[in-house]
């Protein structure tokens, strides 16, 4: 875009416009993009964020592993690495992340100086809680602080977050929720998540612990909504039956082979994503409710057309603009994206790091 039109977008004068661009291409965070003929006079110069201009570290930690990604100003993944864990205790996993960003640093030297700050994305609940030990978290980490930890082991700013959100805020920055503020995102992990986006704000809660659905009871569940509704609870039924479910790749094969037994679990899984749909609905009453995470393309998306919404919604509207339910991004890497999207959000959106 061209100063004119960016003044005209934000109602500024043409003149701030052009002290903010003075600014913003002094940092390395603008660059020119060329000239547009607008009619008579000099070319219009064009801009553009420099892709170069900044990195953000993503770190995911699961019980299992570290993931890492390297994110540029554009949301694209320099680097992306994981490493397997066999302890999860603090120690272990502080120093396993900063050998992951040691080795991003020598893979894009240039990132050094240039470094935005870290996204760190760990299972919740975080803190002691009464849902405390139900094998989808980290227990060694209740009495820590990791913001601390992580920052000072890094020397970056550090947002810390649950892979839920994490998620929900990438996609409003590349995904299916790019033009929308107020929306929710179901995750699929090895539990389930919820981020809650709320005039582009994240609901985070007081502890950060809002959006644990997955722990809630349900009709029809052994345990709660996650016993019937994430990987874990995809593994287990096919476990039970002598098959392997240990990641997508194996769940997208026995999905497109239509086998019988994961059929089984999407019947009753879809029944669950009803009753959690009706949840979110009525209490948070967001434009739309996306399905994304670690889970096959084709599962999410069978899921959005086989789940029977419930009538008894605020959200169901007459001649609505968007679905009431939608596939967003799914793979392995979604929260570790996302961690490392919270801080390009931060980056772009400073009035909004602020508020909170």
């Amino acid at each position: 875009m061209g100063r004119a039109e960016i003044a005209r977008a934000l109602s500024l004068s043409t003149q701030a416009v052009s002290n903010i661009i003075a600014d913003l291409s002094g940092d390395g965070l603008l660059i020119e993009r060329g000239h547009l003929n607008v009619g008579r006079g000099q070319p219009a110069r064009q801009y553009a964020l420099n892709p170069k201009g900044g990195f953000a570290l993503g770190i995911e930690v699961r019980p299992d592993a570290v993931l890492s990604a390297l994110l540029n100003m554009e949301g694209q993944a320099a680097v992306t690495k994981r490493v397997a864990l066999q302890k999860t205790d603090p120690g272990t996993i502080v120093d396993t992340v900063k050998t992951l960003f040691h080795h991003a640093l020598a893979d894009v030297p240039n990132a050094r100086r240039r470094m935005l700050g870290a996204g760190i994305v760990m299972p919740g609940p975080f803190g002691a809680t009464g849902i405390a030990g139900h094998g989808t978290g980290l227990e060694d980490w209740c009495d820590v602080d990791p913001t601390t930890l992580f920052s000072d082991a890094l020397g970056l700013p550090v947002e810390v977050s649950n892979d839920a959100n994490a998620a929900a805020m990438a996609e409003r920055l590349s995904g299916a929720a790019q033009d929308l503020s107020t929306y929710a995102y179901l995750y699929f992990g090895a539990g389930l998540g919820l981020g809650l986006v709320s005039g582009g704000h994240l609901v985070q809660g007081a502890f950060g612990n809002a959006g644990e659905i997955g722990h809630i009871p349900a009709p029809g569940c052994r345990d709660n909504l996650e016993s019937a509704l994430s990987r874990s609870s995809v593994q287990r039924h096919l476990q039970r039956v002598g098959k392997k479910g240990d990641d997508i790749e194996a769940l997208d094969e026995l999905f497109t082979h239509e086998d019988n037994d994961l059929y089984d679990w999407l019947n009753q899984a879809t029944e669950a994503l009803a009753y959690a749909v009706t949840i979110v609905e009525n209490i948070f009453d967001p434009e739309t409710v996306i399905l994304g995470g670690a889970m096959p393309d084709q599962i999410l998306n069978h899921f959005v057309a086989h789940t029977l919404l419930p009538a008894q919604s605020v959200s169901n509207r007459p001649n609505p603009k968007l679905p009431r339910l939608q596939r967003g991004t799914s793979g392995r890497m979604t929260a570790t994206l996302g961690a490392a999207a919270l801080v390009l959000h931060r980056t772009l959106s400073p009035q909004i790091a602020h508020a909170h």
